[in-house]
């Protein structure tokens, strides 16, 4: 995974979280002032449709997603790893990038670090452990984007 240890949280080595192959005209839906929620849709074992708003960031090849273990999006991405994401400009609602993606790994390596970074990008302080929580990072490669 492309991260640094610094300042007590994991930094990403690249410095404006440019994805490769994304649309240029969406990249700043990624940098980090932006704080853009990514909506993450994941299938029940039903077929039914999940959707969760999750904090997340990139490296030069995947959406970084980060979750506690058990929860749903965890369980069905394990089973089921095609996913569908839609990110929102949070200043401009009516412009958004939606893309279709498949969770290509996971690892608690560094999890508790990277939600402390995603902690200080959205909230603006460090992430607080709780008792109990095992986090886990998701990487999600990107196979299809639609613009709006």
């Amino acid at each position: 995974m492309n991260f640094q240890y610094s300042s007590g949280i994991f930094q990403k080595n690249i410095g404006d979280g440019a994805l490769k192959n994304f649309p240029a005209e969406y990249l700043d839906l990624l940098k980090d002032d932006k704080r853009a929620y990514l909506f993450l849709a994941t299938t029940m074992d039903d077929g039914s449709p999940q959707v969760t708003p999750v904090w997340f960031n990139t490296d030069d090849e995947y959406i970084l997603i980060n979750t506690n273990e058990g929860r749903i999006k965890d369980r069905n991405m394990k089973a089921r790893p095609k996913v569908a994401m839609v990110i929102q400009d949070p200043e401009t609602p009516y412009r958004y990038i939606q893309i279709r993606g498949e969770a290509a790994s996971y690892t608690a390596e560094g999890a508790d670090e990277h939600i402390s970074r995603l902690s200080m990008k959205y909230d603006g302080k460090p992430w607080k452990y709780r008792a109990g929580q095992k986090r886990i990072i998701f990487k999600i490669k990107p196979t299809h984007f639609d613009e709006h």
